[in-house]
């Protein structure tokens, strides 16, 4: 175990011995990287402190609720084994069953070194608190925003699917002959009437596996002084979505505007992942697999594809309010502990102007 910052210790992050990124190396600390190898030490982190993750997940009543998942049970092998070897933008090879065409990489899959076995599928969000639609609350109210690429649509339905074909009676809610009258789901005016027996048939596939529901995206939140760029002394934690409770997101989001305006007007990007989601469990209860890359190509209802959808921090707070939101558990002065052999000094964030200007007032003095 890697316990603290040694004298002529090399560049490395916290619980990393074996991974697929070699930390020594500047290529190894870029933003692309770090958002996702320094969550992974963060877990490592919390688990030398006897700390669990809060475990987001999804309860009879379609609501979600919280409890702890420890990281060990989270990556599905002991974050202090020397057996552990950390995959990161790597395939979950056992998922490839389930697609046709090429299987996208996910952030981070956890293996077991001796063996080359995958243990763990995890989809990283690492989010700021507040974000731009909370920061003037109260810290009370302080919430994350979280943009979802649509890779992470596809391991999604991939570990409900993996669920799915061990619990075949919940096929029946996705076999309807309703859905046959759908006959170009390229075209808005076939697909909007039928988006509400979509989420039907999608809150009945989740009740029929709650007991099944699996550790699906990990959410660690860094906490800063209203939105200045300065970490407050308590500011580091992490948040674990369920499967079932992550798909709350955006079912909600389509369930809100229902309610609002009595149907669906348009098919925003929050309703179009409820669509690729559902089409892709369709797909699968008639062939046994479905191509996710037409899917997400087809049925893009004349919106890009660059994200799936994004949640402000006033939708995600009722999901994410607790204790550890309001005052997270790592402390800042901990982070040296997390980042060592100064790979800090390997950082190299983005130079974006408008940072500059919040930091330089000596301009308009």
């Amino acid at each position: 175990m890697i316990s603290s910052n040694t004298p002529n210790q090399e560049p490395g992050l916290f619980g990393l011995r074996h991974s697929n990124r070699d930390f020594t190396q500047e290529e190894a600390w870029g933003k692309n990287c770090f958002n996702s190898s320094f969550p992974a030490s963060i877990c490592s982190y919390l688990h030398s402190k006897n700390f669990d993750n809060i475990y987001i997940k999804l309860s009879s009543s379609l609501q979600v609720e919280h409890s702890s998942i420890s990281t060990a049970m989270f990556y599905g092998i002991d974050p202090n084994s020397d057996n552990l070897f950390y995959a990161f933008e790597t395939q979950f090879t056992p998922d490839r069953q389930y697609v046709i065409g090429t299987l996208p990489g996910v952030d981070l899959v956890t293996q077991a070194r001796d063996l080359g076995s995958c243990l763990q599928a995890i989809e990283i969000k690492l989010t700021a608190l507040p974000d731009h639609t909370t920061c003037n609350l109260t810290e009370d109210f302080y919430g994350c925003e979280i943009v979802i690429r649509p890779d992470t649509i596809v391991y999604l339905a991939c570990s409900i699917v993996n669920t799915l074909k061990l619990n075949l009676s919940s096929m029946k809610f996705i076999i309807d002959e309703r859905f046959t009258e759908i006959s170009d789901w390229s075209d808005p005016t076939y697909v909007i009437p039928h988006i509400p027996e979509t989420i039907d048939s999608i809150d009945s596939i989740s009740l029929s596996m709650l007991e099944y529901q699996q550790p699906f995206l990990m959410q660690p939140i860094w906490k800063t002084e209203g939105k200045s760029p300065k970490l407050i002394d308590s500011c580091l934690d992490v948040f674990v979505w369920s499967n079932l409770a992550f798909a709350r997101l955006f079912v909600d989001l389509t369930k809100t505007e229902i309610r609002k305006f009595g149907c669906i007007r348009r098919i925003s990007r929050h309703t179009r992942t409820v669509i690729w989601l559902f089409k892709m469990l369709y797909d699968f209860s008639l062939s046994g697999s479905f191509n996710h890359g037409k899917i997400i190509d087809n049925l893009s209802y004349n919106t890009k594809n660059d994200k799936a959808f994004a949640v402000s921090g006033r939708f995600t707070h009722a999901y994410m309010k607790s204790e550890s939101l309001r005052q997270p558990r790592i402390k800042k002065q901990e982070i040296q502990r997390i980042i060592l052999g100064g790979g800090q000094n390997l950082l190299s964030p983005e130079r974006r102007f408008d940072a500059i200007i919040y930091n330089s007032p000596d301009l308009f003095d």
